[in-house]
């Protein structure tokens, strides 16, 4: 296989701990596949190993075709990384940062002038080329850290968690950003907490809990099949939860989960429970809305906060 990721029976441990699996693994050349899951589901020991950073414990990975267990220097040569947090040098300018790293890869002066450029522009940090980090918004920050992922023309570009702690609208220029690269053929690997931003990136993603893959498709696919078209949530004391839940079980096609103090419905087999609204009586909130991937991601990992 060359471009992407391909894995198989792909194990990870610590001790007795089994962080990864055995999962199967395939991304394909020029896609944004993400990988979802809460904390401790293995997301990060995947990356890890996929970045040559962990040896595997067990199966077969390849990124780009090569080995990860014998051709790591090459593949660490080939990925872009954004880290989680801003790792800049505060005592470099915009530009010194980029130049820097260009160095780290061995680069000639002049194919790092023209990335330098190409990044500064693509990233719209141009005009900031001689600001110090500690002048930088948290989106700027971000950006130049993906402009310095860009550096060594990586075939693969691996965001973990590329936009948290942005306001939305520092995170809707990512976006656009990440896009644009997208559209220019480069391959990414995403990891993230944020729904909306695995569905707006995402071509195919999975979601992964307790080291495994429950679930993976496109976002729309995912949706479709586990979470439906509509999503009625109702709002109650958790008393009056029981005898709700067991009406609501009555009246159709339905799944229903009860979680604090709202009970959550779901259509089967292309039902919706939009109709039911108006048959609720009490003193309820009732709000019917479109499902979306976090209904998915909270009904195959679970409702309750994993520490």
């Amino acid at each position: 296989m060359t471009g992407g990721i391909h894995a198989r029976g792909l194990v990870k441990r610590f001790g007795s701990y089994v962080a990864v699996d055995g999962i199967d693994l395939e991304v394909r050349s020029g896609e944004c596949f993400g990988l979802l899951g809460p904390n401790g589901a293995g997301k990060t020991s995947t990356i890890r190993m996929i970045c040559c950073v962990s040896p595997i414990t067990a199966g077969e990975l390849l990124v780009d075709g090569l080995d990860v267990r014998t051709r790591a220097r090459e593949i660490k040569a080939r990925l872009g990384v954004v880290p989680q947090d801003d790792n800049l040098d505060p005592d470099l300018t915009v530009e010194q940062n980029l130049r820097a790293y260009g160095r780290y890869f061995g680069l000639p002066r002049d194919i790092i002038a023209a990335r330098i450029e190409e990044g500064l522009a693509l990233l719209q940090l141009s005009d900031r080329r001689a600001s110090r980090i500690d002048e930088l918004s948290g989106g700027m920050k971000r950006r130049l850290v993906i402009a310095r992922s860009l550096m060594n023309a990586p075939s693969m570009l691996v965001l973990d968690e590329p936009t948290t702690g942005l306001d939305p609208q520092a995170r809707q220029v990512v976006w656009q950003r990440l896009r644009l690269l997208k559209g220019r053929g480069l391959t990414m690997l995403l990891t993230t907490h944020y729904m909306e931003e695995a569905a707006n990136l995402c071509d195919r993603l999975i979601i992964m809990n307790r080291g495994r893959i429950v679930a993976q498709g496109s976002p729309a696919e995912l949706v479709a099949a586990h979470a439906g078209r509509d999503v009625l949530e109702v709002q109650a004391d958790p008393e009056a939860h029981q005898p709700l839940v067991a009406d609501l079980q009555r009246r159709g096609n339905f799944e229903v989960e009860s979680s604090g103090d709202t009970v959550y419905v779901f259509g089967r087999d292309g039902e919706s429970p939009a109709r039911l609204a108006g048959e609720i009586v009490g003193n309820f909130r009732v709000t019917v809305r479109q499902a979306n991937l976090e209904d998915v991601f909270l009904r195959l990992t679970g409702r309750s906060l994993k520490e």
